[in-house]
């Protein structure tokens, strides 16, 4: 909290549009370090009668005796409310005013209760599987509260860098109790980041004055983007299991691998998702869940293939889908087995596929990366450079080509 701070208050009148002969309603304008809010008294005026200066009514009827007197007794109360959190050391805004003025007292405002804000506002413009990583990261903020500071809640005027220091600890040195592995230095960076955009939405409501994360840096460690090599492809391809679900978790793989679509934007996709493109041909018509941008991939052959496969399967017709639906977890749980059993020695999970896509189908054979990142739905060409990378054998062939031309 500033060791000063400005604060005023002013009484205006409003007149409703189109109404230049209406009365005027009364308004309390408070002031608190720059900004400002106002209260409507629910009092009308004759906006002739009212003195701009002065904040107040002229004349000296009985009614506006009594209107002006109700302004002085709103006055001495929007002061008192400013006094009364100098007083007791909270964080002054004009919302904290406004609040404890009104008799709602949310001059308090808590980390907890700060997430349960941000959720209710977020749930409807955030993906599902993004609030989901937010309700996990608030989790882990009730867990460190309770086991480090002993404590349910925090007020937000008690966050400090060193709060900000002693949960980054607390994250690297937590030992899940489940099957869980312990959190990566990226995957702790990533709670990090939706704590600090949390407290940034506080920081914007005048809810906290002092940002803690001002001088943190998220420290990310550079991630090698693995993807399936063109033997590994094949030897998925060529591999048919007598199990059902393994082999719809393979086929699903690599219907994504042939045209980059995330797992939920796979899931999703009906018979009105195909299309005739330009060349007459079919091409996939969607939009990527996670960005709300469309998204049109021209149908190769091992996809159409595919779809025709699963067309009359009775999961799909049961859901309207082009394929079975099957959660994430179970399919990159089956992708592992998958793995094993064609010999490829990687960490498989279904986003490979989306990788996979962009370098092992399309660059390496010579399709351009300005095309890929359209196909995947990227806004720039420096997020498709960080999913897919040129491989030695794409390189190979473009030297040849250029030795050859150099020789001619």
């Amino acid at each position: 909290m500033r060791s000063t701070s400005t604060f005023g208050i002013q009484f205006v009148i409003r007149l409703p549009k189109q109404q230049k002969n209406d009365q005027a309603t009364v308004f309390a304008r408070i002031s608190v370090n720059g900004r400002r809010c106002e209260i409507s008294l629910k009092k009308k005026v004759n906006p002739e009668q009212w003195d701009d200066a002065k904040g107040k009514a002229r004349g000296t009827k009985e009614e506006t005796r009594k209107l002006n007197e109700h302004i002085e007794r709103i006055r001495t109360l929007i002061a008192d409310s400013y006094h009364q959190l100098v007083q007791q050391k909270k964080t002054v805004t004009v919302d904290a005013v406004k609040a404890l003025f009104l008799g709602s007292d949310q001059s308090e405002y808590t980390l907890i209760k700060l997430g349960e804000y941000h959720n209710r506002e977020m749930q409807d413009k955030l993906a599902k599987g993004t609030m989901k990583n937010y309700y996990t990261t608030q989790k882990y903020i009730g867990k460190f509260l309770k086991d480090k500071c002993h404590r349910a809640d925090i007020s937000l005027t008690e966050l400090n860098y060193k709060f900000i220091l002693d949960f980054e600890s607390y994250l690297s040195h937590h030992q899940p109790k489940d099957h869980q592995k312990p959190l990566t230095n990226n995957g702790i960076m990533k709670h990090m980041e939706r704590l600090c955009k949390m407290v940034t939405m506080a920081v914007t409501m005048d809810w906290i004055e002092k940002d803690p994360f001002a001088k943190y840096k998220l420290h990310f460690n550079k991630v090698e983007r693995f993807y399936l090599t063109k033997e590994e492809l094949a030897a998925m391809e060529k591999k048919n299991f007598r199990i059902e679900r393994l082999q719809t978790v393979k086929d699903l793989f690599l219907f994504s691998c042939y045209t980059g679509l995330a797992y939920i934007d796979t899931m999703n996709l009906t018979a009105a998702n195909i299309v005739k493109g330009i060349d007459g041909e079919d091409w996939l018509s969607t939009s990527r869940q996670k960005t709300d941008i469309d998204v049109r991939v021209p149908l190769l052959p091992h996809a159409e293939a595919l779809i025709k496969k699963y067309k009359e399967h009775p999961k799909a017709l049961n859901y309207g889908t082009l394929f079975p639906v099957i959660s994430n977890q179970k399919m990159n749980a089956y992708l592992k087995e998958i793995a094993d059993l064609c010999n490829i020695n990687k960490d498989i999970t279904f986003h490979i596929a989306r990788h996979t896509f962009a370098t092992t189908v399309c660059l390496s054979n010579g399709v351009p990366i300005e095309s890929v990142s359209k196909m995947l739905g990227h806004t720039t060409i420096r997020t498709t450079q960080t999913y897919a990378k040129v491989v030695e054998r794409k390189l190979s062939e473009d030297m040849a080509n250029l030795k050859r031309r150099m020789q001619s």
